[in-house]
């Protein structure tokens, strides 16, 4: 075969062959951006972002934004930051269960009101959560096998979160600020008992005790003053009673012009 078509072949064969190391260069960069342990992929027509039993003790930063299933369970990460998914317009479900979550800062899913479907934070660290960190968030929350602390604050957050089928039961007191309560279901106990109510109760009886003390004290410097008063007007009289007609006439006189 002459050089000139051999030089041909060759060069036809290497911008043939371009498209696909490029793309593989690619696939290859983008691999190495992962944390160790995650993995993209596409699983049912959903695109998928593994990071199961990765060790992350935070939320990766570099996770593709057209992710629609995001799986961060079995890891070590202790709390969620403010804006910690806001660049994942596409995102359905988070699954952040089995981790170490004891804290979710308000604003934490913020971005994802309006699509995600589901969201599973069971077997995690949470005690007490605000109610302002599901603020507007529509998915179906699964809140089960975590160390609640039964009180005002978690009724008011079980109202405002659309619990997933089948979690509520898992929701259970692992304290309380009524101790018959603890290892009870948390549903089966407001059945019976209203916190926030009881809370409001105590709070009204505190008030009208700081009331009634203010008020008796107002009275007493009252009673005092006009015994006082009265102390002082008795003193006068018999002071003028025991003077000679004429001063005490005299000095009856200064006291009315005075007064005048």
């Amino acid at each position: 075969m002459p050089l000139v078509d051999r030089f041909l072949l060759r060069s036809v064969t290497m911008w043939l062959l371009l498209p696909s190391f490029l793309l593989v260069a690619s696939c290859l960069r983008s691999a190495a951006a992962f944390p160790k342990g995650c993995y993209p992929s596409e699983e049912e027509g959903f695109k998928t972002f593994r990071c199961s039993n990765a060790r992350l003790t935070e939320v990766p930063k570099d996770i593709p934004n057209d992710t629609n299933k995001l799986y961060l369970d079995s890891n070590r990460i202790p709390f969620l930051p403010r804006d910690a998914f806001r660049d994942l317009p596409l995102l359905l479900e988070l699954d952040l269960s089995h981790n170490a979550i004891a804290g979710v800062e308000s604003g934490a899913f913020r971005g994802l009101a309006d699509h995600l479907h589901s969201l599973d934070l069971s077997s995690n660290k949470l005690v007490s959560l605000s109610k302002d960190a599901f603020s507007n968030l529509k998915a179906k929350v699964n809140l089960s096998n975590n160390p609640w602390l039964c009180d005002c604050r978690l009724q008011e957050l079980i109202r405002t979160v659309d619990l997933a089928a089948g979690s509520s039961g898992g929701i259970v007191c692992d304290s309380s600020v009524q101790e018959e309560h603890v290892g009870k279901s948390f549903l089966q106990v407001i059945a019976d008992t209203d916190f926030c109510n009881v809370y409001k109760k105590t709070t009204d009886i505190a008030m009208l005790v700081t009331m009634f003390g203010w008020f008796a004290m107002v009275i007493s410097y009252l009673v005092y003053y006009v015994r006082q008063n009265q102390e002082d007007a008795r003193r006068h009289l018999e002071y003028l009673k025991s003077l000679p007609s004429k001063q005490r006439r005299s000095e009856e006189s200064s006291t009315i012009s005075t007064v005048v």
